[in-house]
């Protein structure tokens, strides 16, 4: 079955939502081009966030810059792609999505019991899980006229990649 996929999916949500997890098992099935969000911070943002220092918007500025600049270089190709971005607050997503009918958003929501047990069980990440909190006061859900895909990740990675397929392949998806 094919997917009715918008040309590029930001996959998004706080720490520990699985964001990179998920967009890569997404790129495994679908084959899109992938971009890990946080590689494009740059070196003084992780820097802080590895110190326990929460980011600002004037922190934040140059990576959303550059997560966008990713996004219309896809869009430009008319190459489908998936990209990680917390994505937290609303005008930052407008930034992304604005006159981009083809972006759209992979909102991977979690309960805090269940963001803190994936923050708990990673390695290797910059960001530490007293930053979750700060995340979370952060975080403005998307609204139904952002067209977000929900998809709750109080399951197994793999449940929540069938659901997010399952929704990706709905015609109403495109």
């Amino acid at each position: 079955m094919s997917v009715a996929a918008p040309v590029v999916l930001i996959v998004m949500g706080v720490s520990g939502a699985g964001k990179s997890t998920v967009a890569q098992a997404l790129r495994a099935r679908l084959g899109w081009k992938f971009q890990e969000g946080d590689a494009l911070h740059p070196p003084a943002n992780v820097q802080k966030m590895h110190a326990g220092i929460k980011l600002d918007d004037r922190d934040r500025a140059p990576w959303l810059a550059a997560v966008k600049a990713w996004i219309d270089a896809r869009v430009a190709a008319g190459e489908p792609g998936l990209i990680t971005c917390s994505a937290l607050k609303r005008t930052y997503r407008d930034g992304l999505i604005a006159g981009r009918p083809g972006v759209r958003l992979l909102y991977l929501r979690g309960d805090p019991s269940v963001l803190e047990a994936h923050i708990e069980h990673r390695t290797g990440h910059f960001m530490p899980g007293s930053l979750l909190r700060s995340q979370l006061d952060t975080l403005e859900e998307p609204a139904a006229e952002e067209r977000p895909i929900v998809v709750d990740v109080a399951g197994s990675v793999e449940d929540t990649v069938a659901r997010a397929m399952e929704v990706l392949r709905a015609p109403s998806c495109g």
